[in-house]
């Protein structure tokens, strides 16, 4: 059964010192787009978790956007427990990655997904 790639965008895209800090809706709407190109380059199914100022991106053809009500690591963290497929979690953040795989997902680091620039 394929895995789901869980991207936690706002621990992904503060991960690269490029400024996102200016206009964080569009730093989520790169990577966003470069999920895409991932999604499509490896047939990934991808999800992207946003929260704060990123909430309200959209969904774009290979990454589906979800936005977090409230915590971005608690919907991460409700979206493992509810998951009926294997879930790959992208983060740096250890507490979150304590939470999920405790809850049985793998995890990887943002470089995975999001490389330096």
């Amino acid at each position: 059964m394929d895995e789901i790639l869980l991207v936690d965008g706002a621990n992904v895209v503060g991960s690269v010192p490029d400024g996102w800090w200016r206009d964080r809706r569009g730093a989520a709407e790169r990577l966003r787009d470069h999920l895409a190109g991932h999604a499509e380059r490896t047939g990934a199914t991808v999800v992207l978790v946003v929260e704060g100022a990123a909430r309200g991106v959209e969904s774009v053809p290979g990454v589906r956007v979800e936005s977090a009500s409230g915590s971005g690591d608690d919907h991460i963290v409700g979206f493992v427990e509810h998951a009926e497929r294997p879930v790959a979690v992208v983060t740096a953040d250890r507490e979150l990655r304590r939470r999920v795989e405790e809850l049985g997902a793998r995890c990887a680091g943002p470089r995975t997904v999001w490389p330096e620039r």
